[in-house]
């Protein structure tokens, strides 16, 4: 048995299942996904204007935030 099946679906995925219980063109899925992709952003976008205007960020701190180097060195 798939690891899979231990998780129920959630109930974004049964609804989709059963919305497109028929079989779809090509074109139309990837007309749904551009739709669902496009959703997520406006979210993302929402959200992150909130944090900006939250943390009264400025362009400035923007782009101190692009320059600064964050990663952890590797060790030999």
């Amino acid at each position: 048995m798939s690891e899979l099946s231990n998780y129920p679906l959630s109930n974004i995925q049964l609804e989709l299942l059963q919305l497109f219980s028929r079989d779809l063109e090509e074109r139309d899925i990837i007309e749904i996904k551009q739709l669902i992709v496009n959703y997520l952003s406006s979210k993302l976008n929402k959200q992150t204007t909130k944090v900006w205007d939250e943390k009264n960020l400025t362009d400035d701190d923007m782009d101190r935030l692009l320059n600064t180097h964050l990663r952890t060195p590797y060790k030999d």
